[in-house]
């Protein structure tokens, strides 16, 4: 019989979406499920990216260019400007959702068996990239007892040898919601200089920061110009998961090149996604303070609800809509397919994303969850008086 790749198997399963067949058998016996599991906003698409789609009058659907339309990148570096990050469109490659981005980026600037360095936990597809693009993720562990804050320079500097080729972080962090300071940002600044690396910030989360703190790019810093890859995205940003519309933004034009020879390979991103994501630039300040109005809100209530049980940790996320929690289990991925299939309360359970998958370190994470507070309050309140149930009966 024919083998699969050894590529293939390390290949790593979606923690957020390895427990969906459980799922889908627990709401054939009639049972609701309530989903904490992925970051998939209930928040309404603008409609003005909507009506782009549906009241154009194109004739044929046409490929793009490779690296995006001119009108969506010299639209989307207008945006960034309002934001302080000073990039023209030459130096924009729209790309499928940010996996994508990352999957180029990675591409770009790595060869077989180099090292990137990553604060975990992190999102899990990075694990999948790495996977992919035959790279090593050299992890650097942040805690929940430090709310998952940047870990010190010597823990990075340690880890870094000959392999080493870039830094990467999430910021606002999904799965952990920490949303990195400037002075943090700063002391990444000084190690990428030192060591003559790239530093690669997935930045998809940047409208979704709270209690008055403030997102600061890697692009804002002039320093690292050449040093600084952004990956973005519009899935989170605008509620268009489904649009598949991404970006890498440097201002390494050595970056740039060969991203476009990548960009090049699979021909072109979508052309209806990307005259919704054109469209959805659009879109008034309002919208996101609503929003953000709105998660802080849940948030508040989640975490609250969430400290009143009994032996379980849980970090105050300051961005995205994402937290770790740490329950007093031993193994959170056996008990996450238990609540599918074993367990409910007045015919309703569950499902969350085991965090160990968020994890490259052997052991991390076993008794962690990640909860994305994409429901309203009602569901988010009931959710966790669920989990409190289910963790009484499971102990037992």
């Amino acid at each position: 019989m024919p083998k699969i790749s050894k590529k293939g198997i390390l290949m790593p399963e979606s923690p957020i979406r390895k427990l969906v067949p459980f799922a889908e058998n627990a709401r054939k016996r009639g049972v609701k499920v309530y989903q904490l599991n992925i970051g998939q906003p209930d928040i309404e698409t603008p409609k003005v990216a909507l009506d782009a789609v549906k009241n154009n009058n194109l004739k044929i659907l046409a490929y793009s260019r490779s690296e995006g339309s001119e009108e969506y990148r010299i639209k989307l570096s207008n945006y960034y400007h309002s934001k302080n990050i000073k990039v023209n469109h030459q130096e924009i490659i729209v790309t499928s959702g940010a996996s994508e981005a990352l999957s180029f980026a990675f591409g770009s600037i790595m060869d077989k068996d180099d090292e990137i360095i990553v604060p975990e936990p992190f999102y899990a597809n990075y694990n999948g990239f790495s996977v992919a693009n035959s790279l090593k993720i050299v992890p650097v562990v942040s805690t929940i007892e430090n709310n998952f804050s940047l870990p010190s320079i010597e823990d990075f500097e340690k880890l870094i040898t000959k392999k080493t080729k870039a830094i990467l972080i999430c910021n606002p962090n999904n799965p952990t919601g920490y949303l990195y300071s400037k002075k943090e940002i700063e002391k990444l600044v000084e190690i990428v200089k030192k060591h003559d690396l790239f530093l690669i910030s997935d930045e998809v989360y940047r409208e979704f920061t709270y209690d008055g703190g403030s997102h600061y790019s890697i692009m804002e810093d002039s320093s690292i110009a050449q040093n600084a890859i952004m990956i973005d995205s519009v899935s989170k940003r605008y509620s268009m998961c489904g649009a598949r519309i991404g970006c890498v933004v440097s201002k390494n034009e050595s970056v740039i090149k060969t991203v476009l020879k990548f960009a090049q390979s699979r021909l072109s991103p979508p052309t209806y996604a990307q005259i919704a994501s054109e469209a959805a630039l659009e879109t008034p300040q309002s919208y996101f303070q609503e929003i953000n109005t709105k998660y802080v809100s849940r948030r508040n209530l989640l975490i609250h609800e969430l400290k009143k049980i009994d032996g379980l940790k849980v970090a105050t996320p300051k961005g995205a809509f994402y937290c770790i929690v740490e329950l007093p289990i031993e193994d959170a991925s056996d008990f996450a397919q238990w609540m599918l299939e074993k367990f409910n309360f007045n015919n309703e359970t569950i499902m969350v994303a085991p965090a160990e998958g968020f994890y490259s370190t052997e052991g991390l994470g076993k008794n962690q969850i990640r909860i994305a507070y994409v429901l309203n309050e009602k569901d988010l309140k009931t959710s966790v008086y669920i989990l409190k149930l289910a963790l009484e009966k499971y102990n037992s």
